[in-house]
């Protein structure tokens, strides 16, 4: 069986996958940038050869800070939040990037993923990586940055990358930085096509669609809303509506 790649190279079919990444770098110039910039270029190069084609949305929380506090304690997104969240929502997967402080993810970094509804990121292939002073830090990957994204139900990467001042500049090799990198944005240009497409044939022309990739999330989003909003009373849903 063929796959998604070799299908999509075959009918010269150029698939877009969108990607949001969400960088919660606090200084200009910044690691955590850094870091989430890597990880697209590298996720973009991947998808390349794997047929597809890569947009890139990048979101720097520092300046959408004042209103992530805003929505904590009144509930309402401004609409420039409200423009971030959207972004979010239309992506088909997501790069997350945030600083380590006191052994954890950033109060930033948190406080974005807070304001979402929990279910927000039910099924979406998301990519980790995180930056700290010290290799010392490391297992804030998996004890605290990964427990975050199961609990929001996200698909998460085997591969998380984490980097340190050391890290920075390092040879080449199993235990690189970039090694690792390209280890991780290879896992997430797979999730995105790597599904067979069993719906198109050799002979169909160039121009005919591929539909190999579902995003999982979105209809999993969209399968809530509706049954929310024909089975909630008018006044609940009114409720559900001022807390958001």
């Amino acid at each position: 069986m063929q796959t998604h790649g070799q299908c999509v190279r075959e009918l010269g079919v150029k698939v877009k996958r969108t990607i949001v990444v969400i960088s919660a770098g606090l200084g200009i110039p910044s690691t955590t940038r850094m870091l989430a910039d890597q990880l697209a270029a590298a996720v973009s190069t991947h998808l390349g050869e794997l047929g597809a084609q890569a947009v890139l949305d990048v979101v720097d929380l520092r300046d959408s800070a004042t209103d992530i506090a805003n929505n904590m304690v009144s509930g309402y997104a401004g609409p420039a939040l409200s423009d971030v969240i959207n972004r979010v929502a239309a992506a088909d997967a997501m790069i997350a990037v945030t600083p380590t402080f006191s052994a954890s993810y950033s109060g930033l970094f948190k406080s974005f993923f807070d304001i979402l509804d929990p279910k927000f990121l039910d099924g979406m292939p998301v990519l980790l990586g995180a930056t700290g002073g010290s290799s010392r830090h490391s297992l804030v990957l998996d004890m605290a940055i990964r427990p975050l994204f199961s609990y929001l139900r996200a698909h998460t990467m085997p591969t998380a990358i984490y980097a340190s001042p050391e890290d920075w500049g390092q040879s080449s090799g199993v235990t690189g930085l970039e090694f690792r990198i390209s280890q991780g944005a290879g896992e997430l240009a797979a999730a995105l096509v790597s599904t067979p497409v069993s719906s198109v044939s050799a002979s169909a022309p160039s121009t005919t669609p591929v539909t190999g990739f579902q995003p999982d999330h979105r209809a999993k989003r969209g399968a809530r809303e509706r049954t929310e909003m024909t089975s909630l009373p008018f006044e609940q849903l009114l409720a559900q509506t001022q807390r958001r």
